[in-house]
């Protein structure tokens, strides 16, 4: 009896510091079944246009403003350090400073790898070189390239296969893997893209699905860029997950639920989710709305109020 008693006074007492203290007894967050990076271009304004950050700042900040541990660099930001062991030493120490794990370099100025001129192509595989023994030398797993070209969509499908190839076989002496992104052109054609997988056949050969570049072809006016032909999100994003070793959440714009205004987040991540996929999916801002602080803000709550979801 008494230690019955005792049973009900200690849960009365833990009932009350609950209701005066509901945080000691909030639930512990759920785990997703996916991981979160920060892409750097979210924050290209702020690096590139404002002066405010360079890549050296890009890792703390990640840790310190967004509690992001993962991070993906863009060879922009630092495209004369590729071979500046000094630089990547700085760069090396402060990831290692804020606990934060280097996930990929996305090249964006070392060439086309579909191009259709033999010799312009192996120069742009051969460009690239550099960037795969940067990211070894930073502890990355993977490079991101595009695959672009001239030509018709046959042609443009064999030359990127044959860039791709010869980069990958490179780049698996470094245990480094090559992914493409859906990133405009005949790459935002889920079906030519995982063509091309298909043709390169090499496991260190992948994609990175992004969640909103299946625009194949756009006109500008007026300042603005209009999208004349575009790709079905879904169905590109669906052909290209089996080939992914990575994912890119695009976000533009919200609603007042947190909600992007023209992506289905829940219809995107379950696709990811029934591919079997568990790796990184990188959050890139790109809106003209919210600060590029705020949208990243807006995106990881976005991923993680869906992830838990799916």
């Amino acid at each position: 009896m008494n230690n019955r008693r005792t049973f009900i006074k200690n849960l009365g007492a833990a009932a009350g510091m609950a209701a005066f203290a509901p945080e000691l007894f909030a639930a512990e967050p759920q785990k997703l079944w996916f991981q979160i990076s920060l892409a750097e271009w979210s924050l290209h304004k702020t690096i590139l246009n404002e002066k405010k950050l360079t890549n050296l700042d890009f890792p703390v900040v990640a840790r310190k403003e967004f509690g992001i541990g993962i991070v993906e660099y863009v060879d922009q930001m630092f495209k004369d350090k590729a071979k500046d062991t000094a630089y990547l030493n700085d760069l090396l120490q402060r990831c290692k400073d804020n606990d934060i794990k280097n996930h990929l370099i996305m090249v964006d100025t070392a060439g086309n790898l579909g191009e259709a001129d033999a010799k312009k192509r192996m120069e742009a595989v051969e460009k690239h070189y550099q960037w795969v023994d940067c990211a070894k030398y930073l502890g990355c797993a993977t490079i991101r390239v595009n695959a672009r070209g001239q030509g018709t969509k046959e042609e443009q499908a064999k030359q990127a296969a044959d860039g791709l190839a010869k980069l990958s076989e490179y780049a698996a002496k470094q245990k480094i893997n090559v992914i493409v992104e859906n990133h405009g052109g005949n790459s935002s054609d889920g079906k030519w893209l995982a063509g091309v997988m298909k043709e390169v056949g090499m496991k260190n050969c992948g994609t990175l699905p992004d969640f909103g570049n299946f625009c194949i072809e756009s006109s500008y006016g007026a300042g603005e860029r209009t999208c004349k032909n575009e790709y079905d999100r879904y169905v590109g994003t669906k052909e290209l997950m089996p080939y992914a070793k990575g994912v890119s959440a695009k976000t533009n714009n919200f609603d007042d639920k947190g909600n992007e205004v023209k992506i289905d987040y829940v219809k995107l991540l379950k696709i990811v989710k029934d591919s079997g996929f568990k790796g990184i999916v990188g959050i890139e801002y790109e809106g003209p709305t919210m600060s590029e602080y705020d949208g990243i803000k807006a995106t990881k709550k976005l991923l993680e109020r869906v992830g838990a979801m799916v």
